[in-house]
């Protein structure tokens, strides 16, 4: 059982993603998405990485809140366009 404590920061290590505050909002500002796309879907995550995100937003836990954040944060540019049109 993984008893990993689910943060932002160890969401970007299960991902095989360097983990540091800025390699973080590095990696944020370089993959915004549109709106229509869901953070599962991404194109720039591989197989694994893909199934890892899609399997914690579906698991409804502590993961799925931190992997909310990322999609929220991953649409930041998207959803600011909307909001000023």
């Amino acid at each position: 059982m993984d008893e990993t404590t689910p943060r932002m920061t160890n969401l970007f290590l299960q991902l095989g993603l360097d983990a540091g505050e800025q390699d973080i909002a590095r990696f944020i500002q370089a993959h915004q998405l549109p709106l229509e796309t869901s953070i599962g879907q991404a194109p720039f995550w591989n197989e694994g990485q893909r199934q890892f995100v899609r399997e914690k937003i579906a698991s409804d836990d502590a993961w799925a809140i931190v992997v909310d954040q990322l999609n929220e944060a991953l649409h930041e540019d998207a959803s600011r366009a909307r909001n000023v049109d």
